[in-house]
């Protein structure tokens, strides 16, 4: 049951980072160009969200439905904007930092099965807002932040994160409204019959957040247009701060402007006033990169070759690894989506769907559905020296079409897909053995950060500069061992295997065969950050530079 006691004093700030009006308005993003700004080499910083929906995570989620799923090193699904937090901030996120209504119930009706609350009515009020804030107070505890940031999911107003909302607004009677910021952002959009910014949804928005506890100290103005003094002061006074905690937030061209549009308008002045205490920052190489996207060097062209392409956040992980290797190397990365499906069926031809581009990835993905069409794009930048990138599935098809048409194994296949009525000869993709008898599909695979031994003089060996390596995974199914000795024969180079050498984990074509050809079993593009890209995208980019060269 909950302490209804007073916990101890600390060092930890509480920022709540909250929502109105509607959905999308870019919660995440702010979250993390904030703790970007808050960031410095002494502070120590844990990002929260809670997610109101009742899935446990949202690892069973289609991502046409919900976007990305992010892995943790843990091995933990979570919301893609985890993959903000750790892109801006450069902290790396744990399972328990994610608190979906589906975990807070099961663990309530978990201690009420076993006694804990000693045959009581368990109520929302108060046995979940305890829940709530117990969560996270022992995270505060384990972790002893100075900050700690928490994103409420949705909109204020929505009944699934309710009990999120009257947790924030409790929290402060167990460690001091000194010790809490509340950031809400809002939404003014603009009628263009009449060519005027209307703040009267972000007026009624401001008071139902206040009807339900939160009396915002800094407001973040999501909108197409900066407001003017007249719309900033309007909106202060409905909600009782001075303008100059109005921060205008506007649409951005790129998402890593923001945490130095935000920093301009001075919001860690603010947060300075709230909480009484100094808050350094360093944002040189920020603004270098951003002055690097700004006035690039080169342009070039990426095909992502998929079958979630009409939900590009189905990628969201790829896109930015990309956009952080072009910041690095002064190139402007275009993005070309390629519907693996229509190649499948006949139409599309591969040399017209590979028109103007300079490099392919073919990221990961689950059933039977576009596969063909993906195995025809890679034998096309195999064969025609493309600079190519295999991610997950990505590595599986390219070890199929390399076996089917290099190693003469002309049958050969996955049992993924031979599952959903093909037949295979030479199943060289083939399911883990401990996950043969699966009876859920949440949290089955093998999920999390694995580590790989790099072979000496690879190119995977090159770019990560060092033999042990780990990256994060999402997957069921490996590289046959029993093929292990065929492909090598045959030229294919197993440039990382596991640490026993029973697992594939990178594979890639010589340099003096192929320029960039190169594959994981893992997600890379899961860890890269901003100031810090992942090794395999940096060397894509880079061999395209230097084959324009």
């Amino acid at each position: 049951m909950a302490d209804s006691g007073t916990y101890p004093d600390s060092k930890t700030r509480f920022i709540f980072i909250t929502g109105g009006v509607m959905s999308g308005l870019g919660k995440g993003t702010a979250t993390a160009s904030i703790g970007r700004l808050i960031k410095n080499h002494n502070s120590k910083i844990v990002v929260v969200k809670c997610d109101g929906y009742l899935n446990v995570d949202p690892g069973t989620m289609n991502p046409t439905e919900h976007g990305e799923v992010y892995v943790l090193n843990d091995g933990t699904e979570v919301d893609m904007d985890f993959g903000h937090y750790e892109r801006f901030i450069g902290v790396e996120g744990e399972g328990e930092w994610n608190i979906t209504s589906g975990k807070l119930f099961s663990r309530l009706i978990e201690k009420e099965r076993h006694g804990d609350f000693l045959g009581k009515t368990i109520q929302i009020i108060p046995h979940a807002v305890n829940e709530i804030i117990d969560w996270w107070l022992r995270l505060r505890d384990k972790y002893n932040p100075d900050y700690m940031l928490i994103e409420i999911g949705g909109t204020v107003g929505d009944i699934e994160n309710s009990w999120f909302i009257e947790a924030a607004h409790r929290l402060k009677q167990r460690v001091g409204k000194q010790n809490i910021g509340y950031i809400h952002l809002t939404y003014v959009p603009m009628l263009y019959n009449t060519g005027e910014l209307k703040t009267k949804p972000a007026q009624r928005d401001l008071a139902l957040v206040n009807e339900q506890g939160i009396s915002p100290d800094i407001v973040i103005v999501r909108s197409k247009y900066n407001l003017n003094n007249h719309l900033k002061t309007k909106i202060s006074d409905s909600v009782g701060i001075n303008k100059n905690r109005i921060i205008n937030g506007i649409d951005m061209e790129n998402i890593y402007e923001i945490p130095l549009a935000f920093n301009k308008q001075n919001i860690l002045h603010s947060l300075e006033e709230i909480f009484n205490i100094k808050i350094e920052t360093d944002m040189h190489e920020w603004e270098q990169l951003i002055d690097n996207i700004r006035h690039p060097e080169k342009e070039i062209t990426i095909a992502i070759c998929g079958k979630y392409t009409a939900l590009h956040d189905s990628y969201a992980s790829v896109i930015e690894a990309l956009n952080h290797s072009g910041a690095h190397l002064k190139t402007k990365v275009n993005i070309k989506w390629i519907e693996t499906t229509d190649i499948e069926n006949g139409l599309l031809k591969v040399e017209d769907a590979l028109k103007g581009v300079d490099g392919v990835i073919v990221p990961g993905g689950f059933g039977l559905r576009g596969i063909e069409g993906k195995i025809q794009i890679i034998r096309y930048v195999r064969e025609n020296k493309i600079p190519f990138l295999g991610l997950c599935l990505g590595l599986q098809l390219a070890v199929i079409e390399f076996a089917r048409d290099v190693c003469g194994l002309k049958d050969a296949n996955s049992t993924e897909f031979t599952e959903e009525g093909k037949t295979t000869e030479y199943p060289i993709i083939d399911i883990l053995p401990e996950q043969k008898n699966i009876d859920h599909k949440g949290g089955t695979m093998r999920l999390g950060a694995y580590p790989a031994v790099l072979k000496q003089g690879t190119i995977v060996r090159e770019l990560y500069g060092r033999e042990m390596i780990s990256e994060r995974h999402r997957h069921r199914y490996e590289v046959n061992p029993d093929y292990h000795k065929t492909l090598e024969s045959n030229g294919l180079v197993l440039s990382g295997m596991s640490p026993d050498r029973k697992l594939v984990e990178f594979v890639e074509l010589p340099k003096n065969v192929h320029p960039y050809f190169v594959a994981t079993q893992a997600h890379p593009e899961l860890k890269s950050w901003f100031e810090k890209p992942a090794p395999l995208f940096y060397g894509l980019v880079k061999s395209i530079n230097e084959n324009h060269l």
